[in-house]
């Protein structure tokens, strides 16, 4: 569901399906968070398709957060590089700009789903989990789970 028109329709993608394949492809999301004055970061993530949303791990404290008690809501973008073509002065790209409001997760399951979703699209290892013993709850006292909640988004695509 798109959250405005776009104005390239011949660049727009539809397909839900290829729009998680961008999300579950990506590493990098740049996040926008509201507040006094613009505030961009790039975090790695991991998405989750079947719950609509990007999941990060944070500090206990910082700007982020501060901004998001203040105000949830948020934008992230993620972008497929396709690489630029020398000599030719193009720059294939798939992109997706998603809205939403983010949440720190306080359930203890669910900051391990978070996590297992966030580590098994980085590390791409079945057995990661594990060698970072993160199903020790000691381990989740060092950082703080943050996940971003997906309403709607826009997808594009160019050369």
């Amino acid at each position: 569901m798109p959250y405005h028109s776009m104005r390239r329709k011949d660049r727009e993608i539809v397909d839900a399906v290829t729009i998680d394949g961008i999300l579950a492809g990506g590493r990098y999301a740049t996040i926008a968070l509201v507040g006094e004055s613009p505030y961009l970061v790039t975090l790695s993530y991991g998405y989750d398709p079947e719950l609509k949303r990007l999941c990060f791990h944070v500090a206990h404290e910082g700007k982020k957060l501060e901004r998001i008690a203040a105000d949830p809501r948020g934008c992230a973008t993620v972008i497929d590089d396709l690489g630029y073509k020398t000599g030719e002065c193009a720059h294939p790209f798939r992109s997706v700009v998603a809205f939403g409001r983010f949440r720190l997760v306080s359930d203890p399951a669910d900051a391990r789903r978070a996590m297992r979703t966030l580590l098994m699209q980085l590390e791409r290892n079945d057995d990661a989990w594990g060698e970072m013993r993160l199903d020790d709850a000691a381990r989740f006292q060092r950082f703080s789970v943050l996940v971003f909640e997906i309403d709607a988004c826009t997808a594009k695509q160019g050369q």
